[in-house]
């Protein structure tokens, strides 16, 4: 099976019009499988051959680099300074030329060999355009299809390329299945052992606020921002808002009027994940209130030095703020960015007098009856001495 070189420079184009690839790209892989076919049927496999290709004629050269010496040793990869001078006037011992070889043909075993490795780089080539194409697409949403589920590894499909969920990036409780149409945020860009491959989220908090950026205009157009998101995806959301316009709610802006912006958002993540919008605020004791909602929180104490702050809550409403597994006082750490200390606010502990850093208006509040009974006893004995 002698190559035909006219019919190869055919397929060339051919290849490069079906591909999407530059003509130059296709040429230069072929042109280096010729030059590893050329070693294996006229040369040595250590020789420096480059080997140049007529795309229109189908004529191929061949250059066999050889360095000049005094004396011959091996005229695989040396050449004489007199027998150089007649390619190369100017050359001297140390120099290397190139020697000009017409390839006519080749043998069964390198044309086969040429042809894998003409399909190998191929797809190396095609690989890293698509590399380039999508390292522009990083920080995005884009659209997938779900190929294949292996184990704990969704793979999907995104136009020419491959990407992979890992289970850390998946919603909690989601179920995926082949040819699956889902949103999925580009994270990275990462080169394997089989050429690039994307790492997709659907679990990351950056997926969350492209949802919202999706349904909210007034983000783009800066009315409203998103200052902070704490994520566990599929089970709850904590997102902090802004408004810079006065007058406009962000918690309602981004909530929509009967809530078909949020429901929007809940419809691509799932009904099984809450998604708590709260109001962003500069002083720390507030930010801490607002991000315990809907705990009722009576003050708050801050430890600034080693962020920390302690929240006292009404005993009725301390599993509230916990949270089932200590979900809400979790995501509200994560997002306040404070160490947050959960306890219940009792009588004696207002009568310690201790040291606070910071505090909250105290709402007054009616005693239990325990207290009451205690409370007038203690008067009693008191006017008695």
């Amino acid at each position: 099976m002698d190559m035909d070189f006219k019919q190869l420079a055919v397929a060339i184009q051919a290849i490069a019009e079906e591909k999407n690839l530059p003509e130059e790209t296709v040429k230069d892989v072929v042109e280096q499988a010729l030059a590893a076919a050329y070693r294996r049927d006229y040369g040595e496999r250590e020789q420096e051959v480059r080997v140049s290709m007529n795309l229109h004629s189908g004529e191929v050269d061949a250059y066999i680099s050889k360095e000049v010496v005094n004396e011959v040793e091996n005229d695989d990869f040396e050449i004489s300074l007199p027998d150089a001078k007649k390619l190369q006037k100017d050359v001297a011992v140390g120099d290397k030329v190139e020697i000009h070889e017409k390839a006519t043909t080749f043998g069964r075993v390198a044309a086969q060999t040429a042809k894998q490795v003409i399909l190998q780089r191929l797809r190396e080539a095609e690989r890293e355009i698509v590399l380039a194409e999508y390292e522009d697409k990083i920080g995005t949403v884009v659209n997938a299809m779900v190929s294949r589920v292996e184990g704990m590894i969704v793979r999907l499909e995104l136009g020419k390329a491959q990407g992979i969920m890992p289970k850390s990036e998946q919603i909690q409780g989601e179920r995926y299945y082949p040819s699956q149409r889902l949103k999925v945020y580009l994270k990275d860009v990462e080169r394997g052992p089989r050429g690039p491959q994307l790492v997709v989220s659907r679990g990351n908090k950056e997926f969350m606020e492209w949802l919202f950026r999706a349904e909210v205009p007034e983000l783009e157009a800066g009315a409203v921002e998103i200052k902070n998101i704490a994520r566990e995806a599929g089970i709850r959301s904590k997102i902090a808002v802004a408004s810079s316009v006065q007058g406009v709610d962000p918690v309602g802006t981004f909530v929509g009027g009967h809530g078909t912006r949020v429901n929007a958002v809940v419809g691509e993540v799932g009904e099984q994940e809450k998604i708590d919008i709260i109001v962003w605020a500069d002083n720390a004791s507030q930010y801490i209130m607002n991000a315990l909602s809907p705990t009722k929180v009576d003050r708050v104490v801050i430890d600034e030095t080693n962020k920390r702050a302690k929240v006292y809550v009404p005993e009725d409403q301390l599993s509230i703020a916990i949270g089932r597994g200590g979900q809400n006082v979790r995501l509200a750490s994560k997002l306040v960015g404070y160490e947050l200390d959960i306890e219940a606010d009792k009588v004696e502990h207002a009568k310690t007098g201790e040291v606070q850093t910071t505090e909250l208006p105290k709402q007054p509040k009616l005693k239990k009856k325990e207290q009451l009974e205690s409370s007038l006893l203690d008067a009693i004995e008191e006017h008695g001495e």
